[in-house]
C-alpha cells in the first residue's frame, strides 16, 4: 500500500488531507446545540417526556460527569479536567485529520469528524452551563435501570468509535487478502 506523502497546504484548500471532513463535525455541533436548546428552553430539569412509555424518553438531566455519569458527584474540579480533555483529543484530532490523505481513509477520516463534533459540543456544554445537557433515555426491559441519558454529542462519539473500529477491521481484511487475487492468507 503506497502511502500519500505529508505535504504543506492550508486547512481549508482543495487538497487540505481529510481535513475537508470538518463539515460532519460542524454538522454534529450545530444539531446538538441546537436540540439541546429546545430541551432547555422547553424542560425543567429531570422533566420526562414519554414518547414511547418505557422504552423511549425525552427529559432533562444535567451530567457534571463523564460517560454514564462518571466522577458526576466530583465536587465540580471535573468540570475542568473534562473540558480540558475535550479540547486537547479534539486539537490531536484536528492535526490527525491534516495529516490524512486528501483520498481513500473515508471511514477514518468520518469517524474522527463524528468524534470531534461530539467531544466539542460536550466542551460547550461544559463551558456554558457546568454541565452537559443529555435529553434521551432508553430502557430496554422495564426490569433493568434505563440506559443512562444521553445526547447528540455522545450519539456522535459512538458512531465515530464504530467507524474507527470499522477502519481497523478494513485495514486489517486488506493486509490479509493478496493484492492480486494469488492465493489465501
Amino acid at each position: 500500500m503506497v502511502e500519500e506523502p505529508v505535504v504543506r497546504r492550508r486547512w481549508f484548500a482543495l487538497r487540505a488531507g481529510a481535513a475537508n471532513w470538518l463539515w460532519v463535525s460542524l454538522a454534529v455541533i450545530v444539531l446538538d446545540q441546537w436540540t439541546k436548546y429546545l430541551i432547555v428552553t422547553s424542560l425543567q430539569r429531570n422533566d420526562v417526556i414519554p414518547v414511547i412509555p418505557g422504552v423511549l424518553d425525552i427529559v432533562r438531566f444535567h451530567n457534571t460527569g463523564a460517560a454514564f455519569s462518571f466522577l458526576d458527584n466530583a465536587g465540580g474540579w471535573q468540570r475542568w479536567l473534562f473540558t480540558v480533555l475535550g479540547l486537547v483529543v479534539s486539537v490531536g484530532i484536528l492535526f490527525w485529520l491534516r495529516t490524512l490523505p486528501a483520498r481513500g481513509k473515508h471511514l477514518l477520516a468520518a469517524g474522527l469528524s463524528f468524534v470531534l463534533g461530539g467531544a466539542l459540543g460536550n466542551v460547550i456544554d461544559r463551558v456554558q452551563y457546568g454541565y452537559v445537557v443529555d435529553f434521551i433515555s432508553v430502557t430496554y426491559h422495564p426490569d433493568f435501570m434505563p440506559f443512562p441519558a444521553f445526547n447528540v454529542a455522545d450519539s456522535a462519539i459512538t458512531v465515530g468509535a464504530v467507524l474507527l473500529v470499522l477502519e481497523n477491521i478494513v485495514d486489517w481484511w486488506r493486509s490479509r487478502t493478496p493484492a492480486h487475487g494469488d492465493g489465501v492468507p
